[in-house]
Parts: structure tokens; sequence; C-alpha cells
């Protein structure tokens, strides 16, 4: 059996092999065992169009919501086992969120099946009440595990984790967002309490690792990939805890080719992904596990979303 710090160094070797849209499967054959497709996005900020195909616009023709459902249900009707996960800001960004405060972006994540997602400090620009009026048309859960809703429209209205499994694989998710002091106005975020991150991930990775048992373990993560100052981060997030596989990020609109991959306390590796923003992208991980569900190998993507 191979140990998960050989495990998440194939990874590396493993997406090498990779091309943007295509996986050469044939190069990555399992031997028996799960295959698990995970596919993620962040920041998508009420894109629900493709960029116009104005002269000079960086990104023309890319993103929008109608080219990612097809694609994601293309992968969906070649794979068995998908999980699909949002790292937060799903608001503010176009008129659409003026308008409509997040209906139309929530019904769209609702309509291509997304299994989870966290928040971001945007997701509160129409207040904690104006958030908690979208969830009716949520099919999925919001999973953050350091914010507390107490007396306040969001009590009981999101989860710290969430437990999905796909065949013999069973994967713990949960979410962390990032401090909203000085992000968010008062009276936007008004009654929301915030709790340090480092410590509420080792509490939910320890549940979801020993005591759920599960076979991976994955944080939905609005905290950024890195600073240049003191603040806790994806990295810093990484190094500090045990018991995480896999971090999905966002905040800080980071386009990774490529999972980095970082040592934690424990000197197990962890991978990180964040594909930018705007929906231009979609991550996808291909994670191999063994006839006892014990991962072996990995492969990566950053897709870009194309019309």
């Amino acid at each position: 059996m191979q140990s998960r710090r050989q495990f998440l160094t194939r990874s590396l070797q493993a997406s090498g092999l990779l091309l943007a849209g295509g996986f050469p499967l044939g190069a990555l054959a399992a031997t028996g065992g799960t295959k698990l497709t995970i596919l993620h996005t962040n920041d998508v900020h009420s894109r629900l169009e493709p960029f116009p195909n104005a002269e000079g616009e960086k990104f023309a023709g890319q993103g929008g919501v109608a080219p990612r459902a097809a694609l994601i249900d293309k992968i969906r009707s070649e794979e068995p086992h998908v999980l699909l996960f949002d790292s937060g800001d799903i608001f503010q960004g176009t008129p659409y969120f003026n308008l409509y405060k997040g209906e139309p972006e929530i019904k769209a994540m609702s309509l291509m099946g997304y299994d989870a997602a966290t928040m971001g400090n945007h997701d509160f620009d129409a207040g904690v009440a104006g958030f908690a009026a979208q969830l009716p048309h949520a099919s999925f859960p919001i999973v953050c595990s350091n914010y507390e809703f107490l007396r306040t429209a969001l009590e009981g209205k999101t989860v710290p984790y969430k437990i999905f499994r796909k065949g013999p694989v069973k994967v713990g998710v949960f979410g962390l967002g990032i401090e909203l002091r000085g992000l968010v106005a008062d009276d936007a975020c008004k009654g929301v309490q915030y709790l340090e991150p480092l410590r509420m991930a080792q509490n939910m990775a320890d549940k979801l690792r020993k005591e759920e048992k599960c076979n991976l373990v994955i944080c939905l993560s609005h905290l950024g990939y890195e600073y240049n100052f003191r603040k806790v981060s994806d990295k810093v997030l990484a190094k500090e805890t045990t018991g995480i596989d896999l971090i999905l990020g966002g905040h800080t609109h980071t386009f990774l080719d490529e999972p980095t991959v970082l040592l934690n306390k424990a000197g197990q590796e962890v991978l990180i992904n964040q594909v930018g923003w705007a929906g231009l992208r979609l991550g996808r991980i291909d994670i191999y596990f063994d006839d006892k569900a014990m991962p072996k190998s990995t492969a990566s993507a950053s897709i870009p979303i194309l019309k």
C-alpha cells in the first residue's frame, strides 16, 4: 500500500501528462479501485455570461455558465463519480447581482448540480439577510466552520461540514471563510462571529478523519492563496494543520495551472488549487483509489471555459 506522501507526490508527476480540457487516461490507467473526479470553481462574481467579444477585451468570449454547464455535463457523462464545489464570492461583479441580489447565480449553480459551496466576503454584500433570502433556491449546502450565525437570518442555514459517498470512498468537506472585518460593511455582517480558522480547520480535519473515518478530507477555503504580510492563507493552512488532503481556494483570484504541494505539520503533503476568477476556468482533479479506498495517484487540469 502506498503512503499518503507517495500518493500526493505522484499527483504532480501525473499532472504533467495532462493537457487543458483533455485527460490521457491510458497513461494513468487504474488497476482496479475507484476513480473520483473533483471539479471546482471560485470567485465567479456573478459572471453568468461570457465576457463580451469587444476589441481589446482580455477575456473575450471566455467564461459563462452555459459553456461551464455543458463542460460539467460532458465530464459527468464520462465519469461515474463526480463532485462539484465552489469556494465563495458567488456574488457581486455584474448588474445581475445589482438587480436580483444573487437569485440567478444560486439558481444557475443548482441547475449545474453543485454539491457544496462555501461563503466569500462578497456573498455578504446584500447583508446576512440578503444571502439567507437566496438559500431557498439552493439545492446544495453552504459549508462554513468558522462563522457563527447565532440570532441572525443565517442561523441554522449553513453546515460546518458535509460528507459524500462515491462508491466505497467517503469524502469529508468543510469550509473556511476570511475575516470579514475591513472587507464587509459592519451592518452587512452584523451578528456574524468569526472563529480562528486554523483552530477550526484542525477541529474539522480531526472529526472527519478520525471520527467519521473519511478517506479524503477537502477544505473549501476563501482565505486566499498567499500574502506578503502576516495573514492566514491557504499556504499557512496547509503548513499549520494535519489531516487535510486538498484545499480548494478562493479570494485572491489566483490562476494555478497545477496544484501547489506543501508539507503539513506531520510532514505529509497537501494539495492547494485555485482557478482564478469570473468562471474563466474549471478546476479538475482526478483521484485514483485502490480497492481499499486508499488514494493511489492523482491527475489535474485547469480547463478554460470557452463558448
